[in-house]
């Protein structure tokens, strides 16, 4: 083996390197590591206190990353191989990382100097213990930066048609751009973007696929934004909350019960309480730690005393008073509900905005294992439905196996019938909920066969499926 020569310098200690790396792109390589990894969720390490210590702008830094990365993994892997000595080359996830945070700067994050992306990009692969890779990743980084400094002088060097021609061409034209180009480019799955065609057409695809690459918009659909007494949340949930308040049947003599059976993180539930005042809620969710973590936000909220919370698999809801005890059912068996929110657990393809990791995750073959999961859901919800009560069912996933199917698997034998949530969306605007030209847009381009199905970047929101469902 050949000396290192004394010209090199001493090699860089992996504490001599941490030092070297700003907090926020430190902090961003630990969660992008963790999310890889499988051992933690981008937004709830984003607010652990992985963060906490850092400055305001370092904590947006940090987000930006983060976020960032991950939704343009797919893209930025594809432009990277291209750059490597071997293009099909395995590279361990630490430098793959250190690439791909450097790639997401240079291409994504214009006020951040090259030099200072690729000095701190070597110094993670040797703080990481990889530092056999540092020149490597230098080398790859250099020609990257070298590429978007000439495309940015070839665009500037054209006339301003002829760039807007030149920018379409960059980013593909969707009527001739095949769907691997327009997936890898949009950094989305290509199985998941040939169901989206296949389901809702290759335009819908298309805006699918962008929205998630960016931050959601604050609230448009609402007249009265999130906040002014109402819970944090977005769009499309609290649209579903909303037409599940719109759904509350009359009920005469006694009063009304609602049932938020998979409440968890609590969102609704306090939506429910906001609009339904003075209804007895019960709130229930079979993990004991998201419980937990629901009661003390229900707790901020003084119009969500009446909410009741219990450890709850729904699933077993009307099962026999044994099966009830082996998942602590904390409610009466014969309690019956006039108004039943069944918002289950899914794959979350409509959320990859908010939730970018989802894409790298799923698998095929867990949507199927969901929808199993999801009849048993619905139908122990069913069991607890009063007559002449309403239920809600519905997901944030664009999958058919866990939105159509699902109901259609479920309703013959449930002995209920579905109503159409358009009336519910229109008394929304006549209530002033809902923006009178955002109801009538909803009714007329997501409601379909009477269920509503927002999609991302079409409806303004995430991409949501509900149901309303009524028992005679």
């Amino acid at each position: 083996m050949r000396a290192r020569p004394a010209s090199a310098g001493p090699t860089a200690s992996q504490a001599e390197a941490i030092a070297k790396i700003a907090p926020a792109r430190a902090a961003a390589f630990e969660i992008l590591t963790l999310v890889g990894a499988g051992k933690g969720h981008s937004d709830e390490l984003l607010h652990s206190p992985r963060t906490e210590d850092l400055s305001l702008e370092d904590r947006n830094l940090a987000t930006a990353l983060v976020m960032g990365v991950l939704r343009w993994q797919i893209a930025l892997d594809a432009r990277l191989s291209k750059l490597l000595a071997r293009p099909d080359q395995k590279l361990v996830e630490p430098v793959a990382l250190a690439l791909r945070m450097g790639a997401f700067q240079l291409l994504h994050m214009d006020r951040i100097p090259a030099h200072a992306v690729l000095n701190e990009s070597v110094e993670i692969c040797r703080a990481a213990g990889q530092p056999h890779a540092a020149g490597m990743v230098n080398a790859v980084l250099r020609k990257l930066a070298a590429e978007k400094f000439r495309s940015s002088k070839q665009d500037d060097s054209k006339p301003s048609s002829q760039n807007r021609v030149v920018r379409q061409a960059v980013r593909g034209v969707p009527s001739i751009e095949s769907m691997a180009a327009f997936a890898e480019r949009l950094g989305h799955p290509l199985w998941l973007v040939e169901r989206w065609v296949a389901a809702y057409g290759r335009e819908a695809a298309l805006a699918i696929c962008e929205y998630g690459q960016h931050e959601p918009a604050a609230s448009r659909l609402f007249v009265a934004v999130n906040g002014e007494g109402t819970p944090q949340m977005d769009d499309g949930s609290r649209l579903v909350a909303e037409i599940a308040a719109a759904a509350m049947p009359s009920v005469a003599g006694r009063a009304a019960r609602v049932w938020d059976c998979c409440a968890a993180p609590g969102g609704k539930t306090l939506m429910l309480a906001t609009r339904l005042a003075g209804t007895e809620i019960l709130a229930t969710d079979v993990s004991a730690k998201r419980l937990a973590q629901m009661a003390a936000r229900l707790r901020r909220f003084a119009f969500a005393e009446r909410v009741q919370c219990a450890a709850m698999d729904a699933s077993a809801a009307g099962e026999t008073l044994e099966d009830q005890r082996k998942v602590q059912l904390e409610v009466e068996p014969e309690t019956k509900f006039d108004l039943i929110l069944c918002d289950v657990p899914c794959s979350g393809t409509g959320t990859l905005a908010r939730n970018p990791e989802i894409r790298h995750r799923l698998r095929v073959e867990e949507l199927t294992r969901q929808s199993v999961r999801q009849r048993a859901i619905l139908r122990g919800a069913l069991r607890r439905l009063a007559p002449g009560g309403r239920l809600v069912y519905s997901t944030c996933s664009l999958e058919p196996e866990e939105n159509e199917r699902v109901v259609e698997g479920v309703l013959p034998e449930a002995g209920v019938r579905r109503i159409s949530v358009g009336p519910l969306i229109a008394r929304l605007a006549e209530a002033g909920v809902l923006k009178q030209e955002i109801s009538e847009r909803l009714i007329d381009s997501a409601v379909f066969d009477g269920a509503l199905r927002t999609l991302p970047g079409m409806h303004g929101c995430d991409g949501f499926f509900a149901v309303a469902l009524e028992r005679a």
